[in-house]
């Protein structure tokens, strides 16, 4: 196995498309582990921190740009990040331990395609988009479209996310990501829910969108549980129109960590909890 340590993207690409059984190194909190589980062995591994786009965060316009390998530690102390979506910083910063987060990344987190990471319905319900760099240039794909089934993503060879796009947000916006697990932290999510509204003058939805994980083989964006926000005022009718949109749409599997049965109703319930928090975050923006 050989180890690379590119310092542009152009070069990272080359050694992607140049090998078969490559694999990308950001954090490496999951890549490490497979490692040493013996579940992969790649012919090169491509370290990617070295690259000032992946490890670097920008804001121009109210839009901002999260190089791929920033640490979630990184994102929890960068301060209008925090202000403009706490929703995505909060999905992070439940990846993991404190030592992890020094390492663990956005666009690790999302390539490493679990249907229960923690920051990936918070970034579909911002509209997050990915730029990812190839032997072809570069192009756009929306965060939900990166993983397609667990342990699977749509890049192709020589493929990797450089970094994700945070839209501006308009004024009386808020965006919330809650999950459920069995302990108090560091465990996987049973259901992980991801809203984000915005509120007219007259607190007045205008504008929602809704996303759960760990309930599909891939995070969910709930369109009716959108609707059910919009052109209300977030109300307990509203709220529970969205929980049973949620909890409609979900189609999870019975596992160690829940059955079928507690898993859709938790997925309306985080909902609504999540909604209820963008709510007061919208109106004090």
């Amino acid at each position: 196995m050989r180890y690379e340590a590119p310092g542009s993207v152009d070069e990272a690409v080359a050694l992607l498309a140049g090998a078969d059984g490559c694999r990308v190194l950001a954090g490496g909190t999951d890549l490490l582990v497979q490692l040493r589980a013996g579940m992969i062995s790649p012919s090169v591994i491509v370290d990617i921190k070295n690259i000032p786009e992946l490890t670097s965060i920008s804001e121009k316009d109210g839009v901002f740009t999260v190089g791929a390998a920033v640490p979630g530690a990184e994102l929890s102390e960068h301060a209008a990040l925090c202000k403009a979506w706490p929703g995505v910083v909060e999905g992070m910063d439940l990846v993991g331990s404190t030592q992890i987060q020094g390492r663990a990344s956005l666009g690790g987190n999302l390539c490493n395609a679990s249907p229960a990471a923690d920051s990936v319905p918070a970034m579909i319900a911002a509209r997050a988009v990915c730029i990812i760099a190839g032997p072809n240039g570069q192009r756009e794909a929306p965060v939900e479209d990166v993983a397609i089934g667990p342990g699977k993503t749509s890049l192709a060879k020589g493929e990797f996310v450089v970094s994700i796009r945070l839209p501006k947000r308009p004024p009386h916006s808020g965006d919330a990501y809650l999950r459920f697990i069995p302990r108090t932290e560091m465990d996987i999510a049973v259901v992980g829910a991801g809203v984000s509204l915005t509120l007219d003058d007259s607190g007045t939805c205008t504008d929602a969108r809704v996303s759960l994980g760990a309930v599909a083989a891939r995070a969910l964006i709930v369109d009716a549980g959108a609707k059910a926000l919009i052109g209300t005022k977030v109300d307990d009718a509203a709220l529970e129109a969205l929980g049973a949109a949620c909890s409609a749409a979900a189609t999870p599997i019975t596992d160690k960590r829940g059955t079928i049965e507690f898993r859709t109703k938790v997925s309306g319930v985080m909902a609504r909890r999540a909604a209820a928090i963008a709510l007061e975050r919208a109106r004090s923006n």
